[in-house]
């Protein structure tokens, strides 16, 4: 039926989509339980970035297990539940004060194209392959779903994918914006633990205040919190790891931040 892989490596916490036999397509299972992964990561303090990632090289997430559609989506009582599970799904990683990266490697299709694009970064393989099929399985793609890819690839980029369903590699994708960095499929692993200890090194409060504020950027002006995100900004300048940031810099020595 697939699962969720959860494990923690350091400062690291990663969400494994395990659905082998579907290519990690999202049972309803997984999408249930994916927001409960990322808050908990999002509530331990020792984990200071978060990475999704589907198991084995061929595939991130191949879209939503189609084979429980007849029985979940079926009636608008069920497509109604089923769509809850799935829009919380999307919004955890948008939600999560931690950066959420998303680590591609083989098909990226569907929900797991929505899922990569509502983390924070992507990173890719140069086998990796995107596709938007809704419009060769009659699917609608609600406005928040479709919003997020306006932000990361333009008006006319998302049009072309949505409309088109086509299939496009990954520097097809690198060149739209929706991936960060595409790397050699052996090289992978490394550049992602690169990246994420990089992350990881930095002052908490200074990372989450500026994820914080760039959601706000992309945000209607009617849902923006620019208060909160004052508010965020001046929490930094009143932390303990402000003071260790200067004195770091003065001394020469890397800083030890704690996020207080």
């Amino acid at each position: 039926m697939g699962e969720l892989l959860i494990e923690k490596k350091g400062a690291v916490g990663i969400i494994t989509f395990s659905n082998p036999n579907k290519m990690n397509a999202m049972s309803v299972q997984m999408w249930t339980d994916l927001p409960k992964a990322i808050q908990a990561f999002d509530a331990d303090p020792a984990v200071r970035v978060i990475v999704l990632v589907g198991q084995g090289d061929k595939a991130f997430v191949s879209g939503a297990d189609i084979s429980q559609f007849d029985q979940l989506r079926s009636s608008a009582q069920g497509q109604e539940a089923y769509e809850v599970a799935v829009s919380a799904s999307m919004d955890a990683p948008v939600n999560c004060s931690k950066p959420v990266i998303a680590k591609i490697r083989g098909f990226c299709f569907g929900g797991g194209l929505g899922l990569a694009a509502a983390c924070d970064i992507r990173l890719c393989s140069a086998d990796a392959t995107f596709r938007m099929p809704a419009a060769r399985l009659g699917l609608g793609y609600g406005h928040e779903g479709i919003k997020r890819f306006t932000d990361i690839l333009g008006l006319a980029n998302a049009t072309d994918i949505f409309v088109t369903a086509r299939r496009f590699d990954a520097p097809d994708a690198l060149r739209m914006g929706f991936v960060s960095r595409v790397c050699a499929a052996s090289e992978l692993d490394a550049v992602v633990d690169t990246y994420t200890t990089n992350i990881s090194e930095n002052a908490p409060l200074t990372v989450a205040a500026s994820k914080y504020n760039i959601r706000q950027v992309c945000a209607h002006p009617d849902d923006q919190d620019i208060e909160g995100a004052v508010a965020m900004v001046l929490k930094c300048f009143a932390s303990e790891d402000f003071r260790e940031g200067r004195a770091a810099f003065l001394e020469k020595r890397p800083a030890q931040f704690k996020g207080r």
